[in-house]
Order: structure tokens, then C-alpha cells, then sequence
């Protein structure tokens, strides 16, 4: 199975391909884009692409894609990152005055950059971070990655766990081109639009209150060509399956003005 993920070899996201697939083949796409486009066009089976980090928030390029794309959301996993300052060989700390990374990565080491007076500088991979400084032999640079990419390219780790919060977790959806029956306990990601009166968001989210169905993510995104009219991203606990919750889908479909399912999964439980 060939599985795509965004960045170069040793990123996060492909730790976490090979934490949540197994053994695969990796597909690695520079831009998110070309990630789910390597899937809609059958270049790769399947896709994992970060949704949302603990810290940094949500990750909104990836929510738009969902949409445009007709791909169906078949799992979930949660990667606890652990960020590495990584230098050339022969470096030592006190010779950083800069550090490049992608900018979620630079984001959650912002105190500790600080800290030590060390500029960031934002690149678009922390694994292709690591890459660009050891072509260029810069002495006086610094890349912010994981420790699995330090050692694929040969570097040396400055400093382990360098992000400002221990509770940095990146949270994965997996994407295909079929959707997938859950048999366990089960989450369900969709997306809608409501008329914009008084009272349109309260009505939509009572159907799954007065079902005590869990909302765990709720999210909102500006609808393009309609200023100040948005989108409506929701995970609830629950199969699309069952009937509790396909109950509580035809009753927010009496409210929505588009209403789409982006999928039903097993829920993660690391």
C-alpha cells in the first residue's frame, strides 16, 4: 500500500504513517495539495494528512481540502511530537543564532528561542529543514525536527525536547477514496452551511444535544464568494450508521443549507 503524507522523508507526518499503517510505502508530496491530489488520481491508496495540533491549532488549508476533495476521512491517529534542535556535525549550542523550520514547528518552540537569542526563520518542512542545512554547512544554523530526521541525515541532535509544552500531540486524519464501516466505537467528522438568521447555529447543534451525542471538535470556516458566511466543521461521537445518528444528520439537514458527511471511523484510542 502506498500512503502519502506532506514533507520529505523524516517529517512527523511520516512517523506517523509508519506509526498508524505500518509498513508502507510513503509518497512524500511537497504541499498538501499535491497530497490529496496524489490520492484522487490513484498515485497512492491513501493519505494522512495533520488536522489540528494541540498547540498551534487547527491546520486550515487541510479543512478546506476535505471539502473540495470527494475523499472519505477512514481514521484518526494522535502523534505526540517531540521537537529536536539539530546542527552539523562538530556544532556546538552557544553557535545558534538561528533556527529554520516549518512555521508550527518554530511556533511551538517560540519561549525557548527566545530564551536563548536565537532568530527563527520559517521554512516549509521541518524534516526538508534539516535537508537545506546540511547542504548549505552552515555553522551558525540550527534545524527544529524530529530525531528520526537528525539521524536519516546524518546530523547531530543539539537538544531533545525543545517545545515549549510537553502536551504537543498532532492529530492525523486518514483519507481514501472509500469510505469505511466502523466497528468500534466510532467518530464522525462532517461539514454544513445554515441560513444566516438568528438562532441557525443553536438549532443545529441542539439535534445533537438532545440526543447527548459528544461534540468533540467544532470549527468554522469563511464560505468562499459569500463574505461573512461560513462553514461548519463538526466531529461527534458516533457512526453515521447508527441510528441515533442518522437520526440526529436528517434532523440538522431540516437547518442545513449544504450538508456533507466527510466520514465515520473507528476513534483513536493511544
Amino acid at each position: 500500500m502506498k500512503v502519502a503524507f506532506q514533507g520529505e522523508p523524516g517529517a512527523y507526518s511520516e512517523q506517523a504513517v509508519f506509526n498508524y499503517f505500518g509498513d508502507v510505502e510513503t509518497v512524500p508530496p511537497e504541499s498538501f495539495d499535491a497530497m490529496f491530489d496524489s490520492v484522487v488520481a490513484g498515485k497512492s491508496d491513501m493519505a494522512l494528512a495533520p488536522i489540528e495540533n494541540s498547540l498551534a491549532g487547527s491546520i486550515h488549508q487541510n479543512y478546506d481540502l476535505l471539502l473540495r476533495h470527494d475523499l472519505h476521512i477512514v481514521g484518526e491517529y494522535l502523534l505526540r511530537v517531540r521537537h529536536c534542535l539539530i546542527a552539523n556535525l562538530g556544532v556546538k549550542k552557544e553557535d545558534i543564532t538561528k533556527a529554520i523550520s516549518h512555521p508550527q514547528a518554530l511556533g511551538q518552540c517560540a519561549a525557548y528561542l527566545r530564551s536563548h537569542g536565537i532568530k527563527a526563520e520559517q521554512v516549509y518542512d521541518t524534516a526538508g529543514s534539516v535537508n537545506m542545512l546540511k547542504e548549505s554547512g552552515a555553522r551558525d544554523v540550527a534545524a527544529i525536527a524530529s530525531k528520526r530526521a537528525a539521524e536519516l541525515y546524518g546530523m547531530q541532535i543539539l537538544e531533545e525536547g525543545i517545545e515549549d509544552n510537553a502536551e504537543n500531540y498532532t492529530r492525523f486524519l486518514a483519507v481514501g477514496r472509500e469510505s469505511t464501516v466502523p466497528k468500534e466505537e466510532a467518530k464522525t467528522s462532517i461539514v454544513f452551511t445554515l441560513k444566516n438568521q438568528p438562532g441557525a447555529l443553536f438549532k443545529a447543534l441542539s439535534v445533537f444535544a438532545l440526543r447527548d451525542l459528544d461534540l468533540t471538535k467544532i470549527e468554522s470556516r469563511p464560505l468562499q464568494g459569500k463574505p461573512w458566511e461560513y462553514l461548519f466543521y463538526i466531529d461527534f461521537i458516533g457512526s453515521m450508521y447508527d441510528d441515533v445518528s442518522k437520526r440526529a444528520l436528517d434532523h440538522l439537514g431540516e437547518y442545513a443549507v449544504m450538508l456533507r458527511v466527510l466520514g465515520s471511523y473507528p476513534r483513536f484510542r493511544g
